[in-house]
């Protein structure tokens, strides 16, 4: 079953060094990473230079980028836009370099207490012109359902997918954050994104919110990946293990309990790919 599924990651979840995250990826045989953070700067920061650099050095490892993990769509939807336009086109510009077609996005945080369905109108305004940039520069952009953005349940990610109805604009499941947010992941995610789906977030979390190891949360990961399997899906399973501490994780998740307060490295990386595999391997 490891051979219908690519395997990719959050590589700084292992280090922020990306020549570490390169040579322990070669160590654990994967061949792609989802690229977010290099040298403890985001990707959205890295100018064209440094990330010929790191393309440089991703190409010496024989390791390709799957995505880019960029923070598009990660304000408050009632943050100014334009400035995060003109980020989304840099990105893009690096998404080119890193040969990669695919730019994880999001789809802006709404005021606490207040109702999403007040800002409906404004946030499909925004996907579409995002979508709308990447369209007319050939790349997908993928929506991550993440806790407390408009789109953090599968109804509403659905929304913004119909109402978008653009190939450009496709869906990342993540099992975890659905969890945290109180969303069945299956049946119920799963009915509603299928058609949508073109990459999968390994991350699993139980119901009060603490991340685990693929299969020993509520995200239903075994049945997902089989119903998906049975489905045609023949794309990336993207490691975001989350089980201990790493630079940027409270700026990604501030209020996320993480598996333990250890510190995030080499050795939960790989938990998090032998979880995975184990469940491969059942399937």
């Amino acid at each position: 079953m490891a051979d219908v599924f690519t395997l990719t990651g959050f590589s700084d979840e292992i280090s922020p060094d990306i020549k570490e995250q390169l040579y322990y990826l070669n160590q654990f045989g994967i061949k792609y990473f989802e690229i977010r953070g290099v040298n403890d700067k985001n990707i959205a920061d890295l100018t064209l230079e440094e990330a010929r650099k790191v393309k440089s050095l991703a190409d010496g490892y024989g390791i390709r980028v799957s995505s880019i993990g960029s923070p598009i769509g990660k304000i408050k939807i009632t943050d100014p836009f334009e400035p995060h336009l003109s980020q989304l086109a840099h990105i893009i510009e690096l998404a080119k370099l890193f040969e990669t077609d695919y730019i994880r996005v999001f789809s802006f945080y709404i005021p606490q207490g207040e109702d999403p369905a007040a800002y409906k109108d404004e946030v499909i305004r925004r996907m579409k012109a995002m979508t709308a940039l990447a369209e007319k520069e050939g790349v997908i952009l993928l929506h991550e359902n993440e806790k407390e953005i408009y789109g953090d349940i599968a109804p509403r990610c659905k929304e913004i997918l119909d109402a978008v109805n653009s190939p450009n604009l496709r869906a990342v499941f993540d099992p975890a954050n659905f969890v945290e947010c109180g969303q069945e992941t299956y049946p119920a995610a799963y009915e509603l994104l299928k058609d949508y789906v073109v990459y999968i977030h390994i991350k699993d979390a139980v119901a009060h919110g603490k991340i685990v190891p693929a299969g020993y949360g509520s995200g239903h990961i075994e049945e997902l990946l089989r119903a998906f399997e049975q489905a045609g899906y023949r794309g990336f399973l993207s490691l975001e293990p989350h089980l201990g501490h790493f630079a940027g994780l409270d700026a990604l998740q501030s209020d996320t309990t993480v598996v333990n307060e250890d510190k995030s490295g080499p050795d939960t990386f790989k938990l998090a790919q032998d979880s995975l595999m184990k469940i491969l391997d059942r399937i």
